[in-house]
Order: structure tokens, then C-alpha cells, then sequence
């Protein structure tokens, strides 16, 4: 392999770092330099904060939000073999089904014990 063939990756690379050194610089120049008490808080960028920002969560937003990812990465699963099902055959489908299946027992489970109610 020629060392020429990377000569392109090697120009979008420092075009790359060159843009985002620049944006860097350039704020840092230009922009406003006004500072008000407001503006400092570290929350809401300015707007004085709606509610503090150390309040804790309630635990059932926590398994909500770990449920929907379970689910939805288990989803991301369908994708790949929608793309592949005519090769796979009836083996395949058969499979998939059983994918779903058990997808659909989890979630009647969780269902049924009240993991997805938000009061």
C-alpha cells in the first residue's frame, strides 16, 4: 500500500482539528465577555434555575428509563435480520419468533407487576 492513499484522511484530519482550534479561538476573541450572576449558574445557561438541580429522582423514573433501553437495543436486533430473512429461511423465522416471544413475556411481566405505571 502507498502512503498516498491516506494523504486525504490525513487533510480532513487537520481540517478537522484546524476548524475546531479555530471555532476555539475565535470565541474566545470575539465573544462577549459580560458576566452577571445569572449567567454564571451552572444550570440553565442563564435563566435564572426552575428547580435545583440536586433534587433526586424518584427510582421508578430509573427502571422506566432502564427498561426502555433494554427494550429498545433488543428491538435493534429486528433490523439486522429484516435485512437477511429471505437467506435465512423458515430456520430463521422460527428463531426470530422465539426473539419475540420472549420479548413478550419479559414485557408482560414487567407489565403485570406495575414496573411501567408513573405516578
Amino acid at each position: 500500500m502507498k502512503l498516498n492513499q491516506y494523504l486525504p484522511v490525513l487533510i480532513m484530519t487537520l481540517a478537522a482539528i484546524g476548524t475546531a482550534a479555530g471555532m476555539i479561538l475565535l470565541t474566545s476573541i470575539i465573544g462577549p465577555k459580560k458576566k452577571f450572576d445569572d449567567k454564571m449558574e451552572p444550570f440553565e445557561c442563564g435563566v435564572s434555575p426552575i428547580a435545583n438541580p440536586k433534587s433526586r429522582f424518584s427510582v421508578r423514573f430509573y427502571i422506566i428509563a432502564m427498561l426502555f433501553i433494554l427494550f429498545d437495543i433488543e428491538a435493534v436486533f429486528l433490523f439486522p435480520w429484516a435485512a437477511v430473512y429471505r437467506s435465512l429461511g423458515m430456520f430463521g423465522f422460527a428463531e426470530m419468533l422465539v426473539f419475540i416471544v420472549v420479548l413478550g413475556v419479559g414485557l408482560g411481566y414487567i407489565w403485570k407487576k406495575g414496573a411501567l405505571e408513573w405516578e
